[in-house]
């Protein structure tokens, strides 16, 4: 049985850090192209981060110089680092895998707020 299972999220202040994680299942984890999504309430699913089954990376402009997208294949998990965050990045968060199938997981909330 195919999953993807993300988890870490919760409520944390503004200017606080999160890790979230990526577990897969039931597919060969390390080929896969791996992204982060989230979407804010009445808002557009938006791209956060990917990391490449080579380790390349890349970040959606909202979020560069915060977020820390990694993987650890031996674990079939991606994690996202979220440093200094703000309201703004209050979403449910969503990891995607991308090869041979697309894979979505069920999302975590994250929220920001004092």
């Amino acid at each position: 049985q195919v999953q993807l299972v993300e988890s870490g999220g919760g409520l944390v202040q503004p200017g606080g850090s999160l890790r979230l994680s990526c577990v897969a299942s039931g597919f060969t984890f390390g080929i896969y192209t791996i992204r982060w999504y989230r979407q804010a309430p009445g808002k557009e699913r938006e791209y956060v981060a990917a990391i490449t089954s080579l380790g390349g990376t890349n970040y959606g402009d909202s979020v560069k110089g915060r977020v820390t997208i990694s993987r650890d294949n031996a674990k079939d998990t991606a994690y996202l680092h979220m440093n200094n965050l703000n309201e703004e990045d209050t979403a449910v968060y969503f990891c995607h895998a991308d090869g041979p199938q697309k894979y979505w997981g069920q999302g975590t909330q994250v929220t920001v707020s004092s």
